[in-house]
């Protein structure tokens, strides 16, 4: 089969599910203000979380954490797909791709890690929370959310430099919404059978353990809180636990399907779905989950613009 030199020639062509869409044009304004809606409400709860004082406290700097990876890792992709639908426009350079492919696998990586982490820390405040702020200090926080972004960056560089470095064919048509492992092996020259067996093992891995540190946080969280005496503490509980399991499981469904499930039983169609899903839906989703229903940071929220109104109209 004849080669093509992806290092010097014009790049990949991403097949978005813009292009295979019976109503493009309707399917792209959704994604738009699905995008908006993902910059304006993470904007907002990492705006929120720096200038109230009163949230200075680990669970809602990890929650600041999240709402900045989501933002990211929207961006990432979104804005690229929507001004190639616009401009007709599909290509994408190998450096570009590969630049992209490690950002995105960066930024759920470490979403998967600081997920778990979210998770011991709910398990701290309501089964230990005489202990919380030793178990959970500043510096334990940060140290959590360093480890959730450096982990996360060194397994995103050993695949991004292992995928890219395959010789691809003549086709350069990768029918996905952006450059990820599985569509893009598909596309290769080579037998690429271990390393996929490799990515599934290190995919397994990278969402396995962090899911049965959650499932195990929420298994004790559970009988800790059947047994509160307080029905007040125990709703209290309840309704941010929900909230974090929500995410969980929108993030770990779309995550497992895509790295987890064999490549026999997954289809461009489905793969798009699942890509639109966890990069643009659930980013815009996240923060609506997470601030809706949790009255200090709608109290937050309050302070901020009461704030925000008063310096600019001094007379109200």
């Amino acid at each position: 089969m004849e080669h093509w030199n992806s290092t010097l020639g014009s790049g990949f062509i991403l097949m978005g599910i813009l292009k295979d869409s019976e109503s493009p044009e309707l399917l792209c304004a959704t994604i738009t203000i699905l995008y908006m809606l993902a910059l304006t409400s993470n904007g907002l709860l990492l705006l929120v979380i720096t200038m109230d004082t009163r949230l200075h406290v680990p669970m809602y700097l990890l929650l600041g954490q999240l709402s900045l990876m989501d933002l990211l890792f929207t961006s990432v992709v979104t804005p690229k797909a929507l001004v190639d639908f616009l401009r007709s426009e599909n290509t994408i350079s190998f450096g570009d791709c590969a630049l992209q492919m490690f950002l995105a696998l960066t930024l759920g990586g470490a979403e998967d890690l600081l997920l778990a982490f979210m998770a011991y820390d709910r398990y701290v405040a309501i089964c230990h929370p005489l202990n919380y702020m030793v178990l959970m200090s500043t510096r334990v926080c940060w140290l959590m959310v360093a480890t959730s972004w450096v982990l996360a960056s060194l397994n995103a560089l050993g695949h991004t430099l292992y995928t890219m470095h395959f010789p691809f064919c003549m086709s350069r048509k990768i029918s996905h919404l952006l450059c990820e492992i599985p569509p893009l092996l598909k596309l290769a020259c080579a037998d690429t059978s271990r390393y996929e067996l490799m990515v599934y093992v290190t995919g397994v891995t990278f969402l396995l353990l962090p899911l049965s540190v959650i499932v195990a946080s929420y298994t004790l969280i559970l009988f800790t809180v059947l047994h509160m005496p307080s029905n007040e503490g125990r709703q209290k509980a309840l309704v941010t636990c929900s909230s974090h399991l929500t995410v969980v499981g929108m993030f770990y469904g779309a995550a497992t399907f895509m790295y987890v499930l064999p490549s026999s039983l997954h289809s461009p169609k489905q793969d798009n779905i699942i890509s639109v899903f966890y990069t643009i839906v659930t980013p815009a989703l996240n923060p609506l989950i997470y601030s809706l229903r949790n009255k200090e940071v709608m109290g937050a929220l309050r302070r901020v613009m009461g704030k925000y109104m008063l310096r600019t109209h001094p007379t109200f």
